[in-house]
């Protein structure tokens, strides 16, 4: 993804490579143009100041008939040269044309003026040439020097223009990370942010505004939950004691104990799902303290040895590998003690016999991270897009979970500000990743 500075500094470059281009391929017909005018209007110069030089000083110094009946100069390159002679064609010429003549010997093109003038009463033929390979030079001296002059221009437009960019975009990427900072919509900086662009204005108060509303119903929604659940707790005991209190009674038959038993099971069920909810509902209400400090390795390690007799009974190999230790600081034990049992516990109940389970600890782009990877059945795209969603059970059809544990892990990752991801493939395992904040 190309970021939006970057997008108008690239349109600004590529729109004028687009001109710059179609100006270079015009240049040599434009450049051609106007050397030819400037050569013609030098060879007019010098016709003027020739004819100008013989009124003033007369025909004789440049031709004596006792002499000869003509007069020629030119350079030492023969880039430039003048002839005057007697003639005695019919007409007038004053034309600029392109024309071959030979000087000493050698042939040389030329971009010639011709041009008759009369001299008491004698008429004679005034040619001015220049040679087109010093003209070509001339062009190409000129092509170079716009051709660095435009790379120029451009190199120094696109610097000016990332700039400007950079300066009228800082609003937005102010604005944006503000969004990236917060944790939850009740810290988000409402702080107008200063500009003068009065979208950027109305996105901030759009999104201050957004996340007022957010934050409204969020508290809401955690209100009822916390309500709700702590009124369901009251009736769950009650009911709960009482049908403990019947199966204390001898006379009771083993058909209804069966029942009674039965009813006990799905209230406990009932009471957890509760529970749970409650949990969620505090720690998205940051009602835990976070101010433990302790081994990642040492806790993990206590998980590993609870969860090992429920492992080897399924002659499931549970390992750890831990490359380096870390230690936590500013985190709540006993909640990040739940994220990884829930997620190891998943595990060894869905990894089947003679499976494996590894625990990895190590330092990755430095930032610590732990990988628990199984063998188990796995799980297809579907199941992945609702792994962390509540109520969603992934597990084998009669397994009894509520599907909120791994919410349960989101929410506290969440809170902690560790990153999870997962990766599975059916019937190859799952894998597990948990990256903690560089700040700890």
């Amino acid at each position: 993804m190309i970021r939006l500075k970057s997008k108008l500094a690239l349109f600004n470059l590529l729109s004028k490579l687009v001109f710059t281009s179609l100006f270079l391929i015009l240049l040599p017909s434009i450049i051609e143009r106007i050397n030819l005018r400037q050569v013609d209007k030098d060879l007019i110069r010098k016709r003027e100041e020739t004819i100008s030089l013989i009124e003033k000083i007369g025909i004789e110094p440049f031709i004596n008939t006792d002499t000869s009946d003509a007069f020629g100069s030119y350079n030492i390159l023969k880039e430039e040269f003048i002839s005057l002679e007697r003639s005695g064609t019919k007409g007038e010429l004053n034309q600029i044309e392109v024309s071959n003549r030979i000087i000493e010997d050698e042939e040389i093109t030329y971009r010639l003026l011709n041009y008759t003038l009369i001299v008491d009463g004698q008429k004679y033929l005034l040619e001015i040439g220049k040679s087109l390979a010093s003209i070509q030079n001339a062009k190409k001296n000129i092509n170079r020097i716009i051709l660095v002059f435009l790379v120029f221009i451009i190199l120094a437009t696109l610097v000016t223009d990332l700039q400007y960019t950079r300066i009228i975009l800082n609003p937005l990427e102010k604005i944006t990370n503000k969004l990236k900072e917060i944790s939850s919509p009740s810290k988000f900086d409402r702080t107008p942010v200063k500009t003068n662009t009065s979208d950027f204005v109305s996105l901030d108060n759009a999104l201050s505004d957004l996340m007022i509303q957010i934050d409204e119903a969020f508290q809401k929604e955690k209100e009822i939950t916390v309500n709700i659940s702590h009124e369901l707790m009251t009736p769950i005991s009650v009911l709960r004691s009482k049908l403990e209190n019947i199966l204390l009674k001898s006379d009771i038959d083993p058909e209804t104990s069966n029942k009674i038993e039965e009813s006990l099971k799905t209230l406990h069920r009932l009471q957890s799902l509760v529970n749970s909810l409650l949990l969620i509902a505090r720690i998205e209400s940051r009602q835990y303290l976070r101010d433990d400090t302790f081994s990642i390795r040492n806790h993990l390690e206590e998980i590993i040895n609870e969860l090992k007799p429920l492992a080897d009974d399924k002659e499931v190999a549970l390992t750890s590998e831990f490359i380096r230790d870390y230690q936590f600081k500013e985190g709540n034990r006993s909640l990040v003690f739940s994220m990884f049992y829930n997620v190891l516990n998943n595990a060894v109940k869905n990894t089947g016999h003679g499976g494996k389970i590894t625990v990895m600890g190590n330092i990755v782009h430095n930032r610590f991270q732990v990988i628990i990877a199984d063998t188990g059945k796995g799980m297809n795209e579907t199941q992945l897009s609702t792994l962390f969603s509540r109520f969603k059970t992934r597990s084998i059809p009669d397994d009894d979970g509520t599907g909120i544990g791994l919410a349960i892990t989101k929410s506290i990752a969440d809170f902690h500000k560790i990153e999870v991801s997962v990766s599975s493939e059916i019937e190859k395992g799952t894998i597990f990743s948990f990256v903690f904040p560089e700040t700890s």
